[in-house]
């Protein structure tokens, strides 16, 4: 049904129409059997998927990768859709309006969605303050940045604001430095900086009372050289772990035309092309940390398969973005009832 569905909603320019689609489930689920109806049909039984990691349950180990639910408007509806958790953001200090439309672009050929969306969002506060008023126990993650007018050289402070604006809102953090679509913020990955933002959240975390988890995102295309200054910085911060990946600038391989992919111009690529390089990142993280670090894995997801090889790559979590565009609304149940199955 939802392939059918599919063809009427990718006629429409890809931002308005998902805005338009979450309204509508949003409108759905507050009706009377609204809720009910979601969750007889998408939010199926997942006994025997429960996952245990950073002192939180998990009850199934797909989540919607940050993105999706920039401003946490949706985080109810998305619980009465199965997922086992849902990451908002990446949330900034203050609100900004990100690039110029369009700025995100549908490759059906490839099942795959380049985007240049530049953290558009309307900022940390009114994101924690939405959260304060939802109803769902879903596990919430907050995907933080910095603005764009923010120059590297304080970016640690930008962080810092998500850091407290969230703290009490969500269950775990994740650190972006790897979004292609902020000016220089790709740089941050590199060590020295990298490294003195992390011990810097980390300083604050443990001031906390309950310190929350707080993991970092990596985009596909670092060297191993680079891997392997992550992993020295993550066991050396005590990080809770990492989220590979974040979307490529690569444009290798494509079915789509070059010269249609040319036109779109810059953005980070995601979906099927980006799926062997996050297993491949995923693989070499876990055997090189000797399976120390706990991944979550984002990038080429939308079967069950899909969540198995990243599962048996080394992965504790899995997160969906362009499987759920492509796959639609029952994604999570068909993905968890294909794990059951093994």
């Amino acid at each position: 049904m939802y392939q059918l569905i599919k063809q009427l909603l990718f006629k429409f320019p890809p931002e308005s129409i998902h805005h338009s689609v979450m309204r509508g489930i949003k409108l759905l689920h507050g009706l009377p059997l609204g809720k009910t109806i979601l969750n007889a049909g998408f939010n199926t039984k997942t006994t025997g998927l429960e996952k245990e990691l950073w002192g939180l349950t998990f009850r199934n180990p797909v989540g919607l990768a940050a993105g999706f639910d920039k401003d946490a408007r949706y985080t109810d509806e998305l619980a009465s859709l199965g997922f086992g958790f849902v990451e908002i953001g990446t949330v900034t200090p203050l609100p900004q309006p990100g690039n110029d439309q369009p700025r995100l672009f549908r490759l059906p050929a490839d099942k795959a969605l380049i985007n240049r969306m530049g953290f558009n969002n309307e900022g940390a506060v009114a994101a924690a303050k939405r959260l304060l008023k939802r109803r769902s126990n879903i596990i919430i993650g907050g995907n933080i940045g910095k603005n764009k007018v923010t120059p590297n050289e304080e970016a640690v402070s930008d962080y810092e604001k998500c850091f407290h604006a969230l703290f009490d809102v969500v269950d775990y953090f994740v650190v972006n430095v790897s979004s292609p679509n902020t000016p220089n913020l790709r740089a941050l990955q590199e060590k020295e900086p990298l490294k003195q933002l992390l011990h810097h959240l980390q300083l604050l975390n443990q001031q906390k009372s309950k310190p929350k988890p707080i993991l970092l995102k990596i985009a596909p295309d670092l060297t191993t050289e680079q891997l392997d200054d992550i992993i020295e910085i993550v066991q050396e911060t005590r990080l809770a772990g990492i989220v590979a990946t974040n979307t490529t600038i690569s444009r290798e391989g494509l079915q789509t035309p070059a010269a249609e992919v040319a036109a779109i111009g810059a953005g980070g690529l995601s979906g099927l092309p980006v799926k062997d390089k996050s297993t491949a990142v995923i693989r070499y993280i876990h055997e090189r940390a000797g399976g120390q670090i706990p991944i979550i894995a984002a990038g080429g997801i939308f079967t069950a398969a899909d969540a198995r090889e990243k599962l048996d790559a080394g992965a504790s979590l899995v997160q969906v973005y362009t499987g759920f565009i492509y796959e639609g609304p029952a994604i999570v149940k068909n993905i968890c009832k294909g794990l059951l199955k093994g």
